[in-house]
């Protein structure tokens, strides 16, 4: 079986950890990673996402933050601070450093963010084919008004320095409009027997990676059943601030209203949590098959229990 997926940070690198334990070892899982939250630091070029996957997967991620290294230390950003070089509100420890050093001089050198995520895969063995949604420079950014007026700010500053505390006025993946999806991504979607949406964020993860051209018209276009497993437990999200993205592109922050937004052009299958049972209907009525199950990744047993019925769920729909 080949299965594709399109992944954010933790929520998809956690689901992709438990799909891993459900599936087969002559099973073939292709990660779409997104790339949205890439960010320049110190002159590095810094993945969140993609490294968040490659670490989970290849076992070196911090497990209690669900980012960065285990066992990190912070010698460097400490120095950092003593040259009153920032951003002080983005932490970098000293072994996560070393990947976005190599990640940076292969760039350097000319080679591809492609070429250089699967370099960095021979280190971490993720047990996946981890492509980058596009090869070309995308950097979501938020409109916010603030004390300094009306502006834009990178997801990241939103995210980690701003804590979202401030409203989301609109969502902006800059340069996506005109990046072109990275080598072997949609080869993959037309190729695939199931794609899976997994609990990332449905804005600024898997809605970034569907706004790189082509890629949305792919997944809506192929052959294999789409389904996806709902972010949303309860009308909150079940890790993060998705509800301030959503309500920044008019989205209600519920089970049913993602389902909706995604729409059945490009979902077949869609899983909710058992306290969202009553949302069911609402979204089978949409056309997407709709089932009610327990959405939460309290361990690895329990994540790959999730993949299971979202692979059960995509042999009910198959076109």
């Amino acid at each position: 079986m080949r299965i594709v997926a399109l992944a954010g940070g933790i929520g998809g690198a956690r689901f992709l950890r438990g799909l891993r334990a459900a599936v087969g070892p002559q099973d073939e899982i292709t990660v779409i990673g997104n790339t949205g939250d890439d960010i320049h630091l110190y002159g590095l070029k810094v993945c969140p996402d993609l490294d968040t996957v490659m670490y989970t997967l290849g076992g070196g991620i911090h497990e209690e933050q669900g980012w960065g290294r285990t066992d990190e230390t912070w010698s460097i950003k400490a120095e950092m601070k003593e040259y009153g070089v920032g951003p002080e509100w983005f932490g970098l420890g000293d072994r996560d450093f070393a990947t976005h050093l190599v990640r940076s001089q292969m760039l350097t050198a000319g080679y591809t963010l492609s070429q250089v995520t699967e370099a960095l895969c021979v280190r971490w063995k993720p047990g996946v084919r981890l492509l980058p949604m596009s090869d070309d420079r995308v950097e979501t950014h938020v409109r916010i008004t603030d004390e300094q007026g009306s502006r834009a700010v990178h997801f990241q500053e939103y995210w980690v320095r701003l804590h979202a505390e401030v409203d989301a006025e609109a969502i902006v993946p800059v340069g996506a409009d005109t990046a072109k999806p990275a080598p072997g991504v949609l080869e993959a979607i037309a190729e695939a027997d199931v794609i899976l949406f997994p609990p990332s964020n449905p804005v600024v993860s898997i809605g970034t990676i569907l706004a790189v051209p082509g890629i949305r018209e792919a997944v809506a276009a192929a052959p294999a059943p789409v389904v996806g497993l709902s972010p949303i437990i309860g009308g909150a999200p079940v890790r993060g601030m998705a509800d301030k993205v959503l309500a920044a592109v008019g989205v209600e922050a519920t089970a049913e209203a993602v389902a909706l937004d995604y729409g059945s052009a490009l979902l077949d299958g869609w899983l909710v949590d058992t306290v969202d049972e009553a949302s069911v209907a609402a979204v089978e009525a949409a056309g997407i098959a709709c089932r009610a199950v327990p959405l939460l990744m309290t361990d690895v047993e329990a994540t790959a229990e999730m993949a299971r019925t979202a692979l059960a769920l995509a042999e009910q729909v198959r076109k």
